[in-house]
């Protein structure tokens, strides 16, 4: 006996791929495994026993019809047995190998080919059922996709990520009919008493009802291990669908395997039906063997025909319903729209509404998963929610980021304020606004971020900081914002990017934004209106602007401080800053200016200006400064001035001049009449020499004098007894004056890079002048007397 066993290797498959078989494919291999029990059993009868048994007739040869056995078929059976007992006498003369020999014979050329193949027919055709159901589990092109798909499947199912979404919804949409049950308990309670219940019993109805109403749902927690493994999930779904949906595979080669299988299934049923009445159970054999045994004319007996004729209607039944089985698949495989899926049912069921509809194979093989079981593909919809990963990103964000890992990066920023500073991460942690005492948040680099209700808990927050970091602000946030943000920054690639509602702070003090106007609207530099914005007294603008932002103008009257950066891109309009008449401080940075704009004489209140990182090359506008009286810092660095006009001396009220990075070879003698200069940097510059005259500003406290050129430098330089730095480093300096004993305020000294032999001793006599604040060689500072290094080094 063959055991079905054998066969195990053509039906093999995973486990796990049972979800992929809907009720009719089940039903299929199970028929397929009844018949190949008819196949099998047949073939151990026919390998087993004889198949035919043959016995020579005695009628004279011309006597005999062409069928020698025909005068027994007509007859019963009882006839039959009265004939075989009446020649049971006869002698054969016939041994036993002329017997087995008769009997091949007449079972090679007499039996009908369906009568003795039958058997091994059921197997093949049984196998090749077989094969065309499982073939697509083992096609290299459809296999791999499908092995994903069960593996993928199998964790979404059982991820504990899976529960607490599904459970959170169903919080959520279970919440409105517990209140409303609860009501009704009161309502129902309070009518029944007829107002005669006791004050007691209505409390405790009313505790019971509120029981109803806050009991939470049972969400399971999730540890950081889990959440990662459900983070990692949804990159391997979205990587899969790509993959899955760009064709139709699986789809197809399920059509073809079913189609195959129901022409088997007509081409089996035909020839069955035609060929199951040629098995008989007598069958008439001639042959010229003659010579061999004496006889030419048989009679033989196909012993299994009575067994194989029933095997073959079982068979032929088996087929039918499997057929029938096959057709209804076709017609669902083309009455429906199996190349797409919807998951609609599962929106309104979750109120996930942004899980995403699919197509091709991986809409076919949910459909497939449906007829086996709704809840996998309900399951699975939760790592298609873009809603659904967020809320996992932001458990895992609130894991990683606890509050008091944050409080361990509070720090002390510029301005002076508790800052939290947060940078690339994935979203924004609900822990953060679990810090009440921040008064500065920096957000960097982190996409997509929806402020939630806790940011209300923040009550001392002053300044936020967004760079490249997109934010979603809540109409009920920004009103709690409105009056108490003082400081904000934005940066972005563009900014078109800002959001809106930064312009409705009307608390804000102080606005620093950065970004790029698209090329077509450089020019016009079109910004949103400041009007709302009615104690902005800070305003930084770092783009391409072409001209000032016409909306500047909305904070006019308030605004003290203007800074435009524009990265090299050429400023041209700047009538606008006529009407900042309080302006105090003006930054025109890499603005593209070749000439100080006129513009800038009509502040009045002006005290700093910054031109810095222009292309200046003249400044003889310098004499229209006069006209801003309160000019006290003027800052005209890294340009590409050549020489100081003469009417500099008209700016008496100046106190700090920025020269350095310039092509200045020589200073104007009427520079020292600048009398109230405390500040003078002309380092960065070519000079060989310094004009006398600079010794009369007496109320100098710092000159710059590094990386020029000067070889040496004239005495009436120390006259400015009020010089606490100078700095003298890189230049041609081969001598010290013993002069420099003078000033005794001196802190900071810088020589080094010079071409010094020695240092005076009278370096000494400068009380103020520490080791720490000399800069110079240490051979230098070696070759100075023991008792003046000693005095230098005290304490």
């Amino acid at each position: 006996m063959i055991p079905v066993a054998e066969f195990k290797q053509f039906t093999e498959q995973q486990p796990a791929f049972k979800v992929l078989k809907p009720w009719w494919d089940v039903l299929a291999e199970y028929l397929t495994v009844a018949m190949l029990m008819i196949g099998v059993f047949g073939c151990t009868l026919q390998v087993t026993q004889d198949k035919i048994i043959c016995l020579p007739s005695h009628e004279p040869r011309e006597n005999l019809s062409d069928a020698p056995c025909q005068q027994l078929l007509p007859r019963g059976v009882s006839e039959h047995m009265g004939d075989l007992r009446g020649l049971s006498g006869l002698k054969n003369n016939l041994d036993l190998q002329q017997y087995s020999f008769i009997n091949q014979l007449c079972y090679e050329t007499a039996l009908h080919w369906y009568a003795k193949y039958f058997p091994y027919l059921v197997v093949i055709h049984t196998l090749i059922f077989m094969v065309c159901t499982s073939f697509w589990f083992k096609f290299p092109g459809t296999s791999s996709k499908i092995e994903h798909f069960i593996s993928i499947l199998g964790k979404c199912f059982d991820s504990p990520w899976t529960t607490r979404a599904l459970s959170e919804v169903s919080g959520e949409n279970h919440k409105g009919p517990a209140t409303g049950r609860a009501t009704a308990i009161v309502v129902a309670t309070a009518g029944t008493g007829s107002g005669k219940a006791s004050e007691s019993e209505k409390e405790k109805v009313l505790v019971e009802a509120e029981k109803v109403v806050t009991e939470p749902p049972a969400v399971t927690l999730l540890d950081k291990k889990e959440g990662e493994q459900a983070k990692a999930l949804f990159e391997k779904v979205k990587k899969f669908r790509v993959h899955v949906e760009e064709g139709d595979i699986l789809y197809s080669m399920y059509i073809r395997q079913m189609v195959l299988k129901v022409c088997k299934f007509f081409a089996i049923l035909v020839y069955n039906l035609v060929y199951v009445e040629k098995i008989n159970f007598l069958v008439a054999c001639r042959v010229e063997t003659s010579e061999v045994t004496g006889y030419a004319s048989f009679c033989c007996n196909h012993t299994k025909a009575h067994l194989f004729s029933k095997l073959a209607f079982c068979y032929i039944s088996f087929v039918c319903v499997y057929g029938i089985t096959c057709l209804y698949t076709l017609y669902w495989l083309f009455h429906r729209p199996l190349k797409e899926y919807s998951f609609r049912s599962v929106r309104e069921e979750t109120g996930m509404n942004d899980i995403p509809d699919v197509k091709n194979d991986f809409a076919f093989m949910l459909h497939l998963i449906d007829q086996y079981d709704s809840l996998y593909s309900k399951r699975f919809a939760v790592f298609l929610s873009e809603v659904s990963e967020s809320r996992l990103k932001q458990l895992n964000l609130n894991h990683e980021w606890t509050p008091e890992k944050l409080r361990q990066k509070l720090q002390r920023n510029a301005r002076g304020r508790l800052e939290l500073a947060l940078c690339m991460l994935p979203g924004l942690p609900d822990t953060v606004f679990e810090l009440s005492e921040m008064e500065a948040l920096r957000l960097e680099a982190i996409c997509d971020i929806s402020f939630p209700p806790g940011l209300s808990q923040l009550v001392n927050l002053q300044e936020l900081s967004l760079l490249h970091s997109p934010a979603r602000l809540p109409f009920s946030l920004q009103i709690f914002l409105r009056d108490r943000l003082k400081v904000i920054c934005v940066k972005f690639e563009e900014l078109r990017e800002v959001p809106l509602w930064v312009f409705g702070l009307r608390g804000l003090e102080e606005l620093y934004l950065e970004g790029l106007f698209p090329p077509e609207l450089a020019r016009a530099a079109t910004l949103e209106s400041l009007r709302e914005l009615k104690q902005l007294k800070v305003l930084s603008l770092r783009s391409n602007a072409g001209k000032v932002p016409a909306s500047v103008t909305d904070v006019a009257g308030h605004l003290q401080r203007l800074s435009l950066h524009n990265d090299g891109a050429r400023l041209l309009a700047l009538n606008s800053l006529k009407k900042l008449v309080v302006l105090r401080e003006l930054e025109l940075v890499a603005c593209g200016l070749e000439r100080i704009p006129h513009a800038i004489f009509s502040l009045g209140a002006l005290q700093e200006l910054d031109l810095k990182d222009n292309h200046l090359r003249s400044i003889e506008e310098i004499l229209s400064f006069q006209h801003c009286r309160k000019l006290v810092t003027l800052r005209l660095w890294h340009n590409q001035i050549a020489y100081v006009p003469e009417h500099v001396r008209k700016l008496r009220g100046l106190e700090q001049l920025y020269l350095s990075h310039n092509k200045l070879e020589t200073l104007p003698t009427q520079l020292g009449l600048c009398s109230g200069l405390r500040l003078l940097d002309v380092s960065h510059n070519g000079l060989r020499s310094l004009p006398p005259e600079v010794g009369l500003l007496q109320n100098l406290q710092h000159l710059a004098l590094s990386y020029n050129a000067l070889e040496t430098l004239p005495d009436e330089l120390f006259f400015c007894r009020k010089l606490r730095t100078l700095l003298l480093g890189y230049n041609h300096l081969s001598h010290l004056s013993p002069h420099v004993a003078v000033l005794r305020a001196l802190s900071r000294l810088e020589l080094k890079g010079n071409q010094l032999e020695v240092l005076p001793e009278e370096l000494g006599d400068c009380t103020g002048l520490k080791k720490s604040g000399l800069l110079v060689e240490d051979t230098l500072y070696e070759g100075l007397p023991a008792e003046v290094r000693e005095k230098m080094e005290e304490e």
